[in-house]
């Protein structure tokens, strides 16, 4: 059982964050592929199976693969090490690849990516749900309310069917997070070691079968196409911001740092794929044509003149009519001036 050990200060520093980011639903997902499933879950286990040429996948260099936690562990020590690296590595594009804990791109593009738009629907809805329960009875309810399996005894939260440990926030806070794919845990820790940062936890917030339903409809390949283009953390960036957001809420849909997600729209603007405007001390990253253009897989292209349509539509009689390609391969030749 993991024991999460509360300070008065801690208490005022207590937070949602809409998801613990792609990698770590990866992880989760990873996990929950090698378990028997509940019913919500068998439209999706079906459908990824026939994504999935091998299973299960290899892991850690083709060694044994690690448990969920000794999984959890390496990404957030791999994730630090890439952190201490010159800005300019950091900046570098990649898919969801961590050296220590193995190739999760491949998780990424099978499992998640293809209903990653309609799982931060879903987790922005739980987490307005918990928000009310925060404004209504404070935190101690919200912290007793998360999980049947995950107590409240001030100050202390058990975890059940965690490590046998003590982790004392010391005024750090402590971030939660609701994950689809953690669905047969309580909760998992999913950051402890950054310096003067909080303490992330993963709480299990799956979906009912009706809600279920709406996640795995009609999934296609565009993000891992996407993925493959811009890598795999951008290409959540660029469908996370079909709704206009901040650099902080973006940080929070992806679960990554502010100054991460600081670094990914600086590269999408650059590219010409997002706009960024200051509304007073407020930064707001707005898709482009251009960036709804690859989301949808085509290239903008100006209306043509009336009298070209009309044109169009008096065809001679006896013209042969040619039907255009429904899956044409369209090249992104807009070009756009990248935001100040």
């Amino acid at each position: 059982m993991q024991r999460i050990h509360f300070t008065p200060a801690d208490f005022a520093r207590v937070r949602l964050r809409t998801s613990a980011g792609p990698v770590v639903e990866s992880a989760f997902a990873y996990g929950l592929l090698g378990r028997g499933v509940s019913a919500p879950f068998a439209r999706w286990r079906s459908q990824v199976g026939e994504r999935l040429t091998q299973w299960p996948l290899p892991l850690s260099g083709g060694s044994a693969a690690p448990g969920l936690d000794g999984l959890l562990d390496l990404i957030e020590r791999s994730a630090r090490s890439v952190s201490a690296e010159a800005p300019a590595a950091r900046t570098a594009p990649g898919p969801l690849f961590h050296p220590a804990a193995g190739d999760l791109s491949l998780v990424w593009r099978a499992a998640v990516a293809p209903y990653w738009e309609q799982l931060l629907h879903y987790l922005e809805a739980e987490c307005e749900a918990r928000g009310r329960v925060l404004m209504a009875g404070g935190v101690e309810l919200l912290l007793a309310t998360l999980h049947s399996r995950i107590t409240w005894r001030a100050p202390v939260l058990e975890i059940a069917d965690g490590p046998d440990e003590d982790v004392s926030l010391d005024g750090r806070g402590l971030v939660l997070t609701p994950s689809v794919f953690l669905a047969q845990r309580p909760g998992r820790i999913t950051r402890r070691r950054a310096e003067n940062g909080p303490v992330v936890l993963a709480f299990a917030a799956p979906p009912d079968t009706h809600q279920a339903a709406g996640l795995w409809d009609e999934p296609d390949d565009s993000g891992q196409s996407l993925g493959a283009l811009v890598g795999q953390t951008r290409a959540a960036a660029l469908h996370a911001l079909r709704s206009s957001c901040t650099t902080s809420q973006l940080a929070d849909r992806l679960g990554i740092s502010a100054a991460g997600a600081s670094q990914h729209t600086a590269v999408l603007r650059r590219a010409g794929l997002i706009t960024t405007r200051r509304i007073r001390n407020m930064v707001l990253h707005t898709l482009t044509p251009l960036g709804v253009a690859l989301l949808k897989g085509m290239s903008p292209r100006p209306a043509a003149p009336a009298a070209v349509r009309a044109q169009g539509r008096r065809r001679p009689a006896g013209a042969v009519v040619r039907h255009r390609d429904p899956h044409p391969v369209v090249g992104l030749t807009a070009r756009t001036t990248p935001a100040a």
